[in-house]
């Protein structure tokens, strides 16, 4: 079976975070996020399923009050993905 791979998400540095616990999921994405804002990429993906939608959900809250994001959204051909865009350092 031929699987399309994405290069849009291909190219993205990505963080899994199946598996992870809802209590502490935040602190690894908030990590990852702050380790690429200092490497200055500015769009970055985060893949957390969509089985139930916790960890989504988690994340999503959270994004909202980070002063780092600019503006994230789900990537489109998957939805288990988020892609989060960075606001730009001076």
């Amino acid at each position: 079976m031929y699987k399309k791979i994405d290069p849009f998400i291909e190219i993205l540095p990505q963080l899994n975070v199946h598996g992870e616990y809802a209590d502490t999921v935040m602190t690894v994405v908030n990590d990852f996020i702050n380790d690429n804002y200092k490497l200055r990429n500015y769009k970055i993906c985060v893949i957390h399923g969509h089985s139930s939608d916790i960890l989504k959900r988690k994340i999503h809250e959270s994004l909202k009050r980070n002063k780092l994001v600019k503006r994230y959204y789900l990537y489109i051909y998957n939805i288990g993905c988020t892609i989060i865009e960075l606001n730009e350092r001076e």
